[in-house]
Protein backbone atom coordinates (compact mmCIF):
# COMPACT_ATOMS: atom_id res chain seq x y z
CA UNK A 1 0.00 0.00 0.00
CA UNK A 2 1.50 3.39 -1.26
CA UNK A 3 0.81 5.99 1.45
CA UNK A 4 -0.39 9.61 -0.21
CA UNK A 5 -0.64 13.10 1.36
CA UNK A 6 -3.32 14.46 2.42
CA UNK A 7 -4.45 18.00 0.49
CA UNK A 8 -3.65 19.80 2.82
CA UNK A 9 -0.29 18.41 3.86
CA UNK A 10 0.99 18.58 0.19
CA UNK A 11 -0.24 22.67 0.68
CA UNK A 12 2.35 22.64 3.65
CA UNK A 13 5.31 20.65 1.44
CA UNK A 14 4.68 22.36 -2.00
CA UNK A 15 4.79 25.60 1.16
CA UNK A 16 8.47 24.78 1.86
CA UNK A 17 9.39 23.96 -1.43
CA UNK A 18 8.67 27.53 -2.49
CA UNK A 19 10.59 28.50 0.05
CA UNK A 20 13.34 28.68 -2.48
CA UNK A 21 11.20 30.82 -4.50
CA UNK A 22 11.05 33.34 -1.79
CA UNK A 23 14.52 32.92 -1.16
CA UNK A 24 15.02 34.02 -5.02
CA UNK A 25 12.38 36.84 -4.35
CA UNK A 26 14.19 38.26 -1.23
CA UNK A 27 17.90 38.11 -2.19
CA UNK A 28 17.53 38.94 -5.90
CA UNK A 29 14.68 41.38 -6.35
CA UNK A 30 14.91 42.57 -2.63
CA UNK A 31 10.99 41.30 -1.88
CA UNK A 32 11.02 39.70 1.51
CA UNK A 33 7.36 38.42 1.96
CA UNK A 34 8.07 35.43 3.55
CA UNK A 35 10.47 36.81 6.99
CA UNK A 36 9.52 40.06 6.45
CA UNK A 37 10.28 40.33 10.54
CA UNK A 38 13.43 39.41 9.79
CA UNK A 39 14.26 42.78 7.15
CA UNK A 40 16.85 43.94 9.07
CA UNK A 41 19.05 41.02 9.48
CA UNK A 42 19.89 39.69 6.46
CA UNK A 43 22.24 36.69 7.84
CA UNK A 44 19.27 35.84 10.48
CA UNK A 45 16.71 35.94 7.36
CA UNK A 46 19.16 33.18 5.83
CA UNK A 47 19.28 30.88 8.81
CA UNK A 48 15.45 31.14 8.59
CA UNK A 49 15.29 30.16 4.96
CA UNK A 50 17.36 27.37 5.85
CA UNK A 51 15.06 26.25 8.55
CA UNK A 52 12.50 25.99 6.22
CA UNK A 53 14.28 23.46 4.29
CA UNK A 54 14.82 21.94 7.09
CA UNK A 55 11.25 21.49 7.98
CA UNK A 56 10.67 20.61 4.34
CA UNK A 57 13.25 17.85 4.85
CA UNK A 58 11.35 16.76 8.06
CA UNK A 59 7.86 17.18 5.81
CA UNK A 60 9.57 14.63 3.39
CA UNK A 61 10.78 12.18 5.85
CA UNK A 62 7.91 11.97 8.32
CA UNK A 63 4.66 13.34 6.67
CA UNK A 64 2.79 12.89 10.11
CA UNK A 65 4.72 15.87 11.41
CA UNK A 66 3.47 18.11 8.59
CA UNK A 67 0.63 20.28 10.39
CA UNK A 68 2.67 20.47 13.77
CA UNK A 69 5.60 21.97 12.10
CA UNK A 70 3.15 24.07 10.25
CA UNK A 71 1.53 25.31 13.22
CA UNK A 72 4.73 25.87 14.97
CA UNK A 73 6.53 27.62 12.32
CA UNK A 74 3.80 29.68 10.94
CA UNK A 75 3.00 30.47 15.10
CA UNK A 76 6.65 31.68 15.21
CA UNK A 77 6.55 33.72 12.10
CA UNK A 78 3.42 35.28 12.98
CA UNK A 79 4.24 35.84 16.54
CA UNK A 80 7.55 37.83 15.22
CA UNK A 81 5.51 39.78 12.91
CA UNK A 82 3.19 41.05 15.65
CA UNK A 83 6.21 41.54 18.05
CA UNK A 84 7.96 43.67 15.60
CA UNK A 85 5.54 46.12 14.49
CA UNK A 86 4.20 46.07 18.19
CA UNK A 87 7.88 47.99 18.49
CA UNK A 88 7.32 50.24 15.93
CA UNK A 89 4.11 51.17 16.72
CA UNK A 90 5.47 51.88 20.46
CA UNK A 91 8.00 53.53 20.10
CA UNK A 92 8.00 56.23 17.81
CA UNK A 93 11.16 57.38 16.23
CA UNK A 94 11.48 61.00 15.05
CA UNK A 95 12.70 59.45 11.55
CA UNK A 96 9.30 57.48 11.55
CA UNK A 97 7.26 61.15 12.15
CA UNK A 98 9.79 63.08 9.60
CA UNK A 99 9.64 60.17 6.71
CA UNK A 100 6.08 59.83 7.00
CA UNK A 101 7.02 56.04 6.79
CA UNK A 102 4.30 53.51 7.57
CA UNK A 103 4.12 51.47 10.49
CA UNK A 104 3.38 48.46 8.86
CA UNK A 105 4.89 47.75 4.98
CA UNK A 106 3.12 45.62 2.75
CA UNK A 107 5.69 42.97 2.20
CA UNK A 108 4.61 42.40 6.36
CA UNK A 109 0.86 42.68 5.08
CA UNK A 110 1.38 39.69 2.42
CA UNK A 111 3.61 38.07 5.23
CA UNK A 112 0.23 37.81 7.43
CA UNK A 113 -1.71 36.44 4.84
CA UNK A 114 0.95 33.46 4.16
CA UNK A 115 1.68 32.55 7.74
CA UNK A 116 -1.27 33.28 8.49
CA UNK A 117 -2.77 31.05 6.28
CA UNK A 118 -0.15 28.40 6.84
CA UNK A 119 -1.03 28.33 10.42
CA UNK A 120 -4.83 28.38 9.80
CA UNK A 121 -4.59 25.00 7.50
CA UNK A 122 -2.29 23.59 9.82
CA UNK A 123 -4.37 23.82 12.92
CA UNK A 124 -7.38 22.78 11.44
CA UNK A 125 -5.62 19.67 10.24
CA UNK A 126 -4.00 19.04 13.47
CA UNK A 127 -7.87 19.44 15.38
CA UNK A 128 -9.71 17.16 13.15
CA UNK A 129 -6.45 14.59 13.79
CA UNK A 130 -6.70 15.30 17.59
CA UNK A 131 -10.23 14.55 17.00
CA UNK A 132 -9.89 11.55 15.17
CA UNK A 133 -11.97 13.02 12.22
CA UNK A 134 -9.13 12.91 9.75
CA UNK A 135 -6.80 9.98 8.01
CA UNK A 136 -4.24 9.51 6.29
CA UNK A 137 -5.70 8.26 2.77
CA UNK A 138 -3.88 5.45 1.25
CA UNK A 139 -3.73 4.28 -2.61
CA UNK A 140 -4.78 0.55 -3.41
Amino acid sequence: METVLPLPNQILKLYYAGTAVFLVLDYVFKVNVRVAFLDAWPAWRLVYYCVCFGLLAAIIWRPAWAEVLGVVESTVTLSALILTMAVRVMFVTDDMIETGSRFVTTQELINFIVSGGIAWLSWQRGMLALTGKSSIHTKR
